[in-house]
């Protein structure tokens, strides 16, 4: 289960297919989730996420405890293959990441692991892929994404484009969900020679 999101914390303002969220809540985790829900309604295009973060009294702890909360959490994660690879600074519950890691999925990783961590207001994601052999090629990515769109009983990926520089991948095209549309980025993301990835996915329920 996610972090639950009050109806009353959050307001939303819909025009032409593009939501505004407003408003505020008590963690970073909380924001994410509220933006993950909007995006997952049937119709939504875009989401300009607005809504602040505040933190309570009682969840207010200080950048000492929570920067030992951060490390602690990476050390034992079982996403994050080597946490002495990653560096954090913490700067009144801002939580900056640095460092490198072999594979972008590794990156996200690292974030989603401390984004529901008490006292966290904001994480800024600094972390480096680096370490593949050789860059990701076209056929690999679309192989990946192939594989996991019949993971989820979806049709080919023939609609979607895949274009392929170096270690960046933009993808292209249109897809049927949001849950769709996570399962394309995350198999490139995990890749290896897969240094960003360009999202240019257009979700339509016709497609």
């Amino acid at each position: 289960m996610g972090p639950h999101v009050g109806a009353t914390d959050v307001g939303v303002e819909v025009d032409d297919g593009v939501v505004t969220l407003t408003g505020t809540v008590s963690s970073w985790a909380k924001r994410h989730a509220a933006q993950d829900a909007a995006h997952r309604v049937a119709g939504v295009l875009d989401v300009a996420n607005d809504i602040e973060v505040k933190l309570p009294g009682s969840l207010l702890l200080t950048d000492t405890e929570i920067a030992r909360a951060v490390r602690e959490t990476l050390r034992w994660d079982v996403f994050v293959p080597d946490h002495q690879r990653i560096q954090s600074t913490v700067w009144e519950g801002i939580v900056t990441l640095g460092g490198t890691v072999d594979l972008l999925s590794e990156r996200e990783d690292a974030e989603r692991a401390i984004r529901n961590l008490a006292g966290v207001c904001r994480v800024i994601n600094k972390i480096t892929v680096v370490g593949a052999r050789r860059p990701a090629t076209s056929p690999e990515v679309r192989s990946a994404i192939e594989a996991a769109l019949e993971r989820r009983a979806q049709r080919k990926a023939q609609r979607i484009r895949v274009d392929v520089n170096g270690g960046r991948v933009a993808l292209a095209g249109r897809v049927r969900s949001w849950d769709e549309k996570r399962a394309v980025l995350g198999a490139a993301r995990y890749i290896p020679g897969v240094e960003a990835v360009e999202d240019g996915l257009l979700i339509d329920p016709r497609a």
